[in-house]
């Protein structure tokens, strides 16, 4: 096992308290990571970084791209300090809410004083800046070059998805490849600027968390959208036909109870990827491990099986499953990069082959306490009897706050909560907090929602509904003290 006993805190970068409507990588962030060293955590977790479009609700799991950063997190006093902005630039508009972010509202505002940066940046940047952004750009030029033409591209066809362009850019036939780099210079510049800003604020960010020894969770998403540079940049990697439209989809099998779910992604041509020994994965992880110490990678089954859908079919039923690269993917990647320092999100799909993969390289999973029935004796879901190569957390951003779950929870099964825990539930969120740190999960997490003990209202995410998530923030205040001290006393107690 390469973790330690160790503990710390979900809370995404959009959440994080800011004066321009959003979370972002300046003071916030680390008013946040003082918070985690005063409570004596050593883990920070959070979403995935990309970019996100309003088209698909705002989401980090539907980003245009598996490499790049989001530009909405871009703190932009640091770009006033740099001298790129001023003081006027960075007064945050009347409107804009600390405990709600409107992601139309903040993208039209930072949107405009990141051009008003680039335009400052091109007439005065220092020289150590301008050294800085060509290093950035001749190092990260593998992905960048693509995602940056893409982004451009993106605003030249109104926004259009790059499966609508014309036929010449979206199969990137050489020569127009080369003209609309010409054409769109000035734009893709501006992008690749903007990446420079968001990757130096980040490294900053990621030295004053590993100062305080503070570890880095990201996380890692199995399948990208559709509408990305990553397809339309390598379109080899996926199941496309010869018009590069996907021909086949991702989802999930009907259960009982369910009608299965098709969502939509391109899956991935797995033979194709193993022929070039996986090396858009191994790439996608350099980056990645770049940016986080430590990833979580959602949906782990799609490495052992994945369930296919034929484009054209909207019934996910209509769907077979594959095999997946399965131990061979793990162990090529393991060999280029070294030990892989990942959590894997297996709840759901528990079978046979699934846990023989994750046991085989020490990959611990997932366990959550509301998924647990408190009647039955020995629920793997309950906390007193998670196994050492687990992760324990007390809610994720998919499910309810503890305080949600709780008051939602039928009267026997909370009577039964209630005896396995010996509590009244007074104060249930710390009553599940203390059973997951005492309990023998390698590592135990929460949300912050969870230690303000807040209700359903502050739910990160809804599955499965496309409006009203990923908007929730924690304000400054609410990094309180005596919470910080009381969560230091569980860890310690709980020798974490």
């Amino acid at each position: 096992m390469q973790f330690e006993r160790q503990s710390g805190v979900f809370l995404h970068l959009t959440s994080l308290p800011g004066p321009h409507g959003i979370g972002d990588l300046g003071a916030g962030a680390r008013a946040f990571v003082d918070f985690l060293d005063r409570a004596d955590q050593s883990l920070w977790q959070f979403c995935p970084l990309g970019p996100t479009a309003s088209i698909h609700g705002n989401s980090p799991y539907q980003s245009s791209s598996a490499f790049a950063g989001n530009s909405l997190l871009i703190d932009l006093r640091d770009l006033t300090d740099r001298g790129y902005l001023t003081e006027a630039d960075t007064e945050p508009p009347d409107d804009f809410s600390g405990q709600q972010v409107n992601y139309d509202r903040v993208t039209e505002f930072k949107e405009a004083r990141l051009r008003d940066a680039y335009a400052a940046f091109e007439e005065s940047a220092s020289d150590a800046d301008q050294q800085s952004f060509t290093e950035f750009c001749e190092r990260e030029a593998g992905w960048l070059d693509d995602y940056a033409l893409f982004t451009a591209l993106k605003a030249e066809f109104d926004d259009a998805g790059w499966m609508d362009w014309p036929d010449d850019i979206r199969t990137r036939e050489p020569a127009a490849m080369e003209r609309y780099q010409d054409d769109l210079a000035d734009d893709i510049r501006y992008h690749k600027f903007v990446q420079w800003c968001f990757d130096s604020q980040w490294q900053a960010l990621a030295d004053y968390a590993a100062e305080r020894d503070i570890g880095l969770v990201g996380d890692l998403p199995i399948y990208v959208g559709l509408d990305s540079a990553d397809v339309w940049a390598y379109p080899e990697v996926f199941r496309l036909d010869d018009d590069h439209h996907p021909a086949e989809v991702a989802g999930v099998p009907p259960n009982p109870g369910d009608d299965g779910q098709r969502w939509g992604n391109p899956v991935y041509d797995w033979d194709a990827l193993r022929a070039n020994d996986y090396g858009w994965w191994v790439d996608r992880f350099e980056r990645l491990f770049d940016l986080v110490d430590i990833a979580r990678i959602d949906h782990f089954k799609g490495f052992d099986e994945f369930w296919s859908i034929p484009a054209e079919a909207d019934d996910p039923a209509a769907g077979q499953w594959r095999d997946g690269p399965g131990a061979h993917f793990f162990e090529t990647v393991r060999d280029r990069l070294g030990e892989l320092p990942f959590f894997v999100e297996d709840l759901g799909f528990l079978d046979e082959s699934i846990v023989a993969l994750r046991d085989e390289f020490g990959f611990p999973g997932m366990r959550v306490p509301q998924y647990a029935d408190w009647c039955e004796e020995g629920h793997m879901y309950q906390p007193m009897h998670y196994p050492e190569s687990a992760v324990g957390y007390t809610s994720t951003h998919d499910t309810d706050t503890i305080v949600g779950y709780y008051r939602d929870l039928a009267d026997r099964q909370q009577d039964c909560l209630h005896y396995n825990l010996g509590t009244d539930g007074d104060e249930i969120n710390w009553d599940l907090i203390e059973a997951v740190w005492n309990s023998n999960a390698i590592v135990a997490m929460t949300t912050m929602q969870d230690l303000l003990g807040l209700g359903s209202d502050t739910r990160f995410n809804v599955p499965g509904t496309a409006t009203g998530n990923w908007q929730w923030r924690v304000t400054d205040t609410a990094l309180d003290a005596d919470i910080a001290e009381r969560l230091r006393r569980v860890t310690d107690r709980t020798i974490r």
